[in-house]
C-alpha cells in the first residue's frame, strides 16, 4: 500500500470521529437491517421465523472469530493497509448481499461483511491505545461510542424507510456507499499509529507468544470474560428485539421507534461515562454499574415471569438496564487493554474475538428461547448480568470499587 510522503496526524475530534464511523459500520451492519427480517424470511421462503435471526448470527459469529487474525497482521503490518485492504472484503460481500439468488449465498456474504469488519473493531481500539492509555484512553472509547450510539438510534429507521420506497436489498446498497466513504476517508486520513519498535513477526511461534502474553493477564482475561457475558446482553436483544417489539407487542412499522429508545438510553450511560471516569476511575464506575444492572435485569425478569412485563414496564426496564450497559463496555474495553500495550493488536484482536463470538453465542441462545413472550429474554438478562458479576468478582479477587491500575505482571 503506497504511503504519502507527509506524515498524517489526528486531533482529537477526528480520531474520535473515525473511531465512531469504523465502529458504526459494524453498527449499521446489523442494525439497520432488523425491520427488513420479515421480508428478507419471506423472500427466501424460510419455514421458521426463527431462522431469519441467522442473518444477525452469521454476521456476528465471523464478526469475531476473523478478529483473531487480524490482531498479529495488525501488529506486524501496522493499522493502516490492513484495515483498508479489509474495509475491501467489507464491499465485496455488500456487493454479493445485494445480488445473492439464495438464503445460503446471502449468508455466506453476510459472514464475509463480518470478516472485513471485524478489522474496524481491532483496529480501531489498537489505534486509540497507541495513541493514549488508562483513563485517557476509556474517555475517548467513550466519546466515540457516544457518538457512534446514534447509529443505532437511527439506523432501523433508515432501513424501515428504505422498505417504504425500495425493496430489502436496498439496504445493503446503503451499506455498500458508507463503506465506500470509509474507505475513503481512512485512506487519506488515517496516519500509521504502530510504533517501529513495537512491530512483531508474523509467524506461528510470534503469534502464539503474543496471544500468550496476553493470556497470562489476569485483568485482561477477567474482563474479556465479564465483557463477553455483557455483550451477550446486548447481542441476544438486538437479535430477538423485532419479534419482542412486534410479535409480543405489536408495534409493527413503530419498532424502530421502540429499539431506538433503548439505543438512547445506552447513548446517554456512554456520554454519561465519558465525563464521569475521569473523575471517579474504570473501575469504581464500571463495578456499580455492574451491581446495577445485574439488579436491574433480575427485577425485569421477576416482572416478566408474573406476567406484569407490560409495553411500558418492559421498555423502562430494558432502556434502564442497557443505559448501565453503556458505563461499562468501555471501562472493560479499557481496564482489558491496560496491562498489553505492547501487543495491543493482538491483545484487541483476541478481546475482540472471544467477547463477540461468545456473546454472539449466547446472545443467540437467549433470542432462540424466544417463545412469544418477554419472559424467555429477561430472564437470560438477568443471569448473563449476574455471570458478569462473578466474572468481574474474580478479577479482582473479591475486592471491588479500586481506583489504581493492577500490575502489568499476570497474578493468578
Amino acid at each position: 500500500m503506497t504511503e504519502f510522503s507527509q506524515p498524517r496526524t489526528l486531533s482529537t475530534p477526528e480520531l474520535v470521529a473515525m473511531v465512531a464511523s469504523l465502529s458504526a459500520l459494524n453498527a449499521l451492519a446489523i442494525d439497520i437491517m432488523l425491520p427488513a427480517l420479515p421480508q428478507i424470511g419471506a423472500s427466501f421462503q424460510l419455514a421458521n421465523d426463527n431462522d431469519r435471526q441467522l442473518v444477525v448470527i452469521a454476521y456476528v459469529a465471523l464478526f469475531g472469530v476473523a478478529q483473531l487474525i487480524y490482531g498479529p497482521l495488525a501488529d506486524s503490518f501496522g493499522r493502516r493497509s490492513v484495515l483498508i485492504y479489509a474495509l475491501g472484503i467489507y464491499i465485496a460481500g455488500s456487493i454479493l448481499c445485494v445480488v445473492a439468488p439464495s438464503f445460503e449465498l446471502f449468508l455466506a456474504a453476510r459472514a464475509m461483511q463480518g470478516v472485513g469488519a471485524a478489522a474496524t473493531r481491532v483496529i480501531a481500539t489498537a489505534v486509540v491505545r497507541d495513541l493514549t492509555e488508562g483513563r485517557r484512553m476509556a474517555q475517548v472509547m467513550s466519546m466515540a461510542m457516544t457518538v457512534f450510539m446514534i447509529v443505532p438510534i437511527i439506523a432501523p429507521g433508515i432501513g424501515q424507510l428504505i422498505l417504504f420506497i425500495a425493496p430489502w436489498r436496498w439496504i445493503f446498497t446503503a451499506l455498500l456507499i458508507y463503506s465506500v466513504l470509509v474507505l475513503i476517508w481512512t485512506f487519506f486520513r488515517l496516519p500509521e499509529t504502530l510504533k517501529p519498535e513495537n512491530r512483531q513477526k508474523f509467524n506461528a511461534p510470534a503469534i502464539a507468544a503474543a496471544y500468550l502474553s496476553v493470556l497470562r493477564q489476569r485483568q485482561t482475561v477477567g474482563y474479556m470474560i465479564a465483557s463477553t457475558f455483557v455483550t451477550a446482553c446486548l447481542f441476544g436483544y438486538i437479535t430477538s428485539s423485532e419479534q419482542l417489539f412486534v410479535d409480543v407487542y405489536g408495534l409493527g412499522p413503530a419498532f424502530p421507534i421502540a429499539f431506538g429508545s433503548i439505543a438512547i438510553a445506552i447513548s446517554v450511560g456512554t456520554f454519561l461515562n465519558s465525563r464521569l471516569v475521569m473523575r471517579h476511575g474504570m473501575r469504581r464506575l464500571s463495578h456499580v454499574m455492574t451491581i446495577g444492572f445485574t439488579v436491574s435485569a433480575l427485577v425485569l425478569a421477576a416482572l416478566a415471569q408474573l406476567g406484569l412485563a407490560s409495553f411500558w414496564v418492559f421498555t423502562g426496564m430494558a432502556a434502564l438496564t442497557f443505559a448501565m450497559f453503556g458505563l461499562m463496555a468501555s471501562n472493560f474495553n479499557a481496564l482489558a487493554m491496560e496491562p498489553v500495550g505492547r501487543v495491543a493488536g493482538s491483545a484487541s484482536a483476541i478481546f475482540g474475538a472471544v467477547t463477540a463470538t461468545g456473546g454472539a453465542i449466547l446472545g443467540a441462545l437467549i433470542a432462540r428461547s424466544f417463545d412469544g413472550t418477554a419472559t424467555p429474554f429477561a430472564i437470560g438478562l438477568a443471569a448473563a448480568g449476574a455471570a458478569t458479576m462473578l466474572a468481574v468478582l474474580w478479577t479482582e479477587r473479591g475486592k471491588l470499587f479500586g481506583t489504581g491500575p493492577s500490575p502489568a505482571a499476570p497474578k493468578f
